[in-house]
Protein backbone atom coordinates (compact mmCIF):
# COMPACT_ATOMS: atom_id res chain seq x y z
CA UNK A 1 0.00 0.00 0.00
CA UNK A 2 1.26 3.64 -0.95
CA UNK A 3 1.90 6.26 1.92
CA UNK A 4 -0.90 8.10 -0.11
CA UNK A 5 -3.32 5.31 0.00
CA UNK A 6 -2.25 4.64 3.59
CA UNK A 7 -3.32 7.87 4.07
CA UNK A 8 -6.43 8.59 3.03
CA UNK A 9 -7.87 5.24 4.82
CA UNK A 10 -6.44 7.08 8.24
CA UNK A 11 -8.56 9.57 7.21
CA UNK A 12 -11.63 7.58 6.40
CA UNK A 13 -11.02 5.78 9.95
CA UNK A 14 -10.77 9.26 12.20
CA UNK A 15 -14.24 10.18 10.07
CA UNK A 16 -17.53 8.03 10.23
CA UNK A 17 -16.08 4.57 9.76
CA UNK A 18 -15.21 3.33 12.87
CA UNK A 19 -16.11 -0.95 13.45
CA UNK A 20 -17.61 -2.85 15.62
CA UNK A 21 -19.71 -6.09 15.98
CA UNK A 22 -22.87 -5.53 17.61
CA UNK A 23 -25.31 -8.88 17.12
CA UNK A 24 -28.99 -8.30 18.29
CA UNK A 25 -30.64 -11.47 20.10
CA UNK A 26 -33.01 -13.45 18.83
CA UNK A 27 -35.48 -12.08 21.33
CA UNK A 28 -34.26 -8.03 19.85
CA UNK A 29 -35.35 -9.13 16.22
CA UNK A 30 -38.65 -10.34 16.67
CA UNK A 31 -39.52 -7.44 19.13
CA UNK A 32 -42.54 -4.75 17.93
CA UNK A 33 -41.39 -2.94 15.56
CA UNK A 34 -37.85 -4.54 14.68
CA UNK A 35 -39.01 -5.01 10.82
CA UNK A 36 -40.42 -2.25 8.55
CA UNK A 37 -41.66 -3.04 5.04
CA UNK A 38 -41.80 0.17 3.05
CA UNK A 39 -43.49 0.78 0.36
CA UNK A 40 -43.05 -0.68 -3.39
CA UNK A 41 -41.34 0.01 -6.00
CA UNK A 42 -38.07 -2.05 -4.49
CA UNK A 43 -34.62 0.59 -5.07
CA UNK A 44 -31.03 0.75 -3.36
CA UNK A 45 -30.26 4.12 -1.98
CA UNK A 46 -26.30 4.77 -1.53
CA UNK A 47 -25.36 7.14 0.83
CA UNK A 48 -22.25 8.97 0.64
CA UNK A 49 -21.17 11.55 3.24
CA UNK A 50 -18.38 14.12 2.04
CA UNK A 51 -16.71 17.08 3.60
CA UNK A 52 -18.14 20.63 3.05
CA UNK A 53 -14.12 21.87 3.31
CA UNK A 54 -12.81 20.05 0.18
CA UNK A 55 -15.84 17.40 -1.43
CA UNK A 56 -13.59 14.53 -0.31
CA UNK A 57 -15.57 11.12 0.64
CA UNK A 58 -16.11 10.44 4.23
CA UNK A 59 -18.98 7.51 4.53
CA UNK A 60 -20.66 5.31 2.34
CA UNK A 61 -23.65 3.38 3.69
CA UNK A 62 -26.32 1.54 1.52
CA UNK A 63 -30.66 1.45 2.11
CA UNK A 64 -31.79 -1.14 0.99
CA UNK A 65 -36.40 -1.76 0.41
CA UNK A 66 -36.52 -5.31 -0.28
CA UNK A 67 -38.65 -7.35 1.20
CA UNK A 68 -38.18 -5.25 4.36
CA UNK A 69 -36.16 -2.45 4.66
CA UNK A 70 -32.88 -2.33 5.78
CA UNK A 71 -29.19 0.07 6.27
CA UNK A 72 -26.33 -1.72 5.78
CA UNK A 73 -23.88 1.20 7.52
CA UNK A 74 -20.46 -0.80 7.38
CA UNK A 75 -18.47 0.87 10.07
CA UNK A 76 -20.66 3.28 10.58
CA UNK A 77 -21.26 5.60 13.84
CA UNK A 78 -24.66 5.87 13.57
CA UNK A 79 -27.53 3.98 15.60
CA UNK A 80 -30.83 3.51 17.62
CA UNK A 81 -31.59 2.38 20.31
CA UNK A 82 -35.02 0.82 18.62
CA UNK A 83 -33.66 -0.95 16.04
CA UNK A 84 -31.72 -4.32 16.30
CA UNK A 85 -28.31 -4.58 14.21
CA UNK A 86 -26.62 -7.43 13.40
CA UNK A 87 -23.41 -7.07 11.16
CA UNK A 88 -24.11 -3.39 10.49
CA UNK A 89 -27.23 -4.32 9.06
CA UNK A 90 -30.29 -2.38 10.87
CA UNK A 91 -33.56 -3.27 10.64
CA UNK A 92 -37.19 -1.71 11.24
CA UNK A 93 -35.56 1.07 9.09
CA UNK A 94 -38.84 3.16 8.55
CA UNK A 95 -38.77 6.81 6.83
CA UNK A 96 -38.57 8.65 9.92
CA UNK A 97 -35.42 6.40 10.89
CA UNK A 98 -34.00 6.89 7.59
CA UNK A 99 -34.60 11.39 7.90
CA UNK A 100 -32.56 10.11 11.68
CA UNK A 101 -29.83 8.62 9.89
CA UNK A 102 -29.71 11.97 7.36
CA UNK A 103 -30.01 14.31 9.99
CA UNK A 104 -26.90 12.43 12.17
CA UNK A 105 -24.31 12.79 8.93
CA UNK A 106 -25.64 16.33 7.58
CA UNK A 107 -23.52 19.27 9.64
CA UNK A 108 -21.64 21.82 9.19
CA UNK A 109 -18.65 19.57 8.13
CA UNK A 110 -20.36 17.20 6.26
CA UNK A 111 -22.93 17.30 3.03
CA UNK A 112 -25.00 14.13 2.38
CA UNK A 113 -25.73 12.85 -1.47
CA UNK A 114 -28.78 10.37 -1.56
CA UNK A 115 -28.49 8.40 -4.82
CA UNK A 116 -31.87 5.91 -5.53
CA UNK A 117 -32.26 3.53 -8.38
CA UNK A 118 -35.15 1.33 -8.96
CA UNK A 119 -35.12 -2.36 -9.07
CA UNK A 120 -36.78 -5.97 -8.84
CA UNK A 121 -37.79 -7.38 -6.02
CA UNK A 122 -35.32 -10.16 -6.75
CA UNK A 123 -32.40 -7.96 -7.02
CA UNK A 124 -33.34 -6.01 -4.26
CA UNK A 125 -33.63 -9.24 -2.17
CA UNK A 126 -30.08 -10.30 -3.68
CA UNK A 127 -28.59 -7.27 -2.53
CA UNK A 128 -29.95 -7.43 0.97
CA UNK A 129 -28.94 -10.88 1.53
CA UNK A 130 -25.64 -9.77 0.44
CA UNK A 131 -25.62 -7.15 2.63
CA UNK A 132 -26.71 -9.99 5.31
CA UNK A 133 -23.57 -12.55 4.71
CA UNK A 134 -21.17 -9.62 4.50
CA UNK A 135 -20.79 -9.01 8.62
CA UNK A 136 -19.16 -6.25 10.03
CA UNK A 137 -17.12 -4.47 8.89
CA UNK A 138 -13.96 -3.37 10.14
CA UNK A 139 -12.36 0.27 9.84
CA UNK A 140 -12.28 2.90 6.73
CA UNK A 141 -13.69 -0.13 4.51
CA UNK A 142 -16.70 1.18 4.00
CA UNK A 143 -16.69 1.81 0.34
CA UNK A 144 -14.76 -1.70 -0.33
CA UNK A 145 -17.91 -3.88 1.62
CA UNK A 146 -20.79 -1.62 -0.41
CA UNK A 147 -19.18 -1.97 -3.62
CA UNK A 148 -18.05 -5.56 -3.07
CA UNK A 149 -21.93 -6.12 -2.30
CA UNK A 150 -23.23 -4.52 -5.41
CA UNK A 151 -20.63 -5.69 -7.57
CA UNK A 152 -21.88 -8.67 -9.98
CA UNK A 153 -25.28 -8.29 -9.11
CA UNK A 154 -27.69 -7.81 -12.06
CA UNK A 155 -28.27 -4.22 -12.97
CA UNK A 156 -25.04 -3.52 -11.06
CA UNK A 157 -22.32 -5.08 -12.99
CA UNK A 158 -20.76 -1.25 -13.80
CA UNK A 159 -20.04 -1.23 -9.85
CA UNK A 160 -16.10 -2.01 -9.74
CA UNK A 161 -14.81 -2.77 -6.17
CA UNK A 162 -13.31 0.48 -4.62
CA UNK A 163 -12.29 1.77 -1.42
CA UNK A 164 -13.25 5.62 -1.93
CA UNK A 165 -16.74 6.78 -1.29
CA UNK A 166 -16.48 8.95 -4.10
CA UNK A 167 -15.62 6.97 -6.72
CA UNK A 168 -18.41 4.82 -5.24
CA UNK A 169 -20.68 7.26 -5.97
CA UNK A 170 -19.84 8.84 -9.50
CA UNK A 171 -19.71 4.68 -10.32
CA UNK A 172 -23.52 4.86 -9.29
CA UNK A 173 -24.45 8.08 -10.46
CA UNK A 174 -23.99 5.99 -14.00
CA UNK A 175 -27.00 3.49 -13.32
CA UNK A 176 -29.45 3.87 -15.83
CA UNK A 177 -32.38 5.55 -13.83
CA UNK A 178 -30.86 6.77 -10.56
CA UNK A 179 -31.67 10.01 -9.14
CA UNK A 180 -29.39 11.72 -6.99
CA UNK A 181 -30.28 14.42 -3.67
CA UNK A 182 -27.70 17.04 -2.09
CA UNK A 183 -28.92 17.25 1.35
CA UNK A 184 -27.05 20.02 3.50
CA UNK A 185 -27.12 20.86 7.23
CA UNK A 186 -25.55 24.23 9.19
CA UNK A 187 -25.91 22.15 12.68
CA UNK A 188 -22.88 22.21 14.93
CA UNK A 189 -20.38 19.57 14.22
CA UNK A 190 -21.26 17.10 17.28
CA UNK A 191 -23.25 14.07 15.67
CA UNK A 192 -22.83 12.03 19.36
CA UNK A 193 -25.61 15.14 20.40
CA UNK A 194 -28.01 14.17 17.70
CA UNK A 195 -28.01 10.80 18.63
CA UNK A 196 -28.81 11.08 22.25
CA UNK A 197 -31.96 13.60 20.85
CA UNK A 198 -32.42 10.82 18.64
CA UNK A 199 -32.50 8.14 20.70
CA UNK A 200 -35.53 10.15 23.05
CA UNK A 201 -37.35 10.42 20.03
CA UNK A 202 -40.68 7.88 19.92
CA UNK A 203 -39.89 5.57 17.10
CA UNK A 204 -43.05 6.08 14.55
CA UNK A 205 -43.43 4.07 11.52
Amino acid sequence: MTFKAFAVLALFALSACAGDNKWATDAQMAAPGAHFVAEPPRSITLFTVQSTRNGSGAHSGLLINASEQVMFDPAGTWYHPSLPERGDLHYGVSPRMISFYIDYHARETFNVVQQTVVVTPEVAELIKQRAQAYGSVPSAQCAHSVSSILNGVPGFESISGTWYPNKLMKEFAQLPGVTSKLITDTDADDNHGVLMVQAEQPVTQ
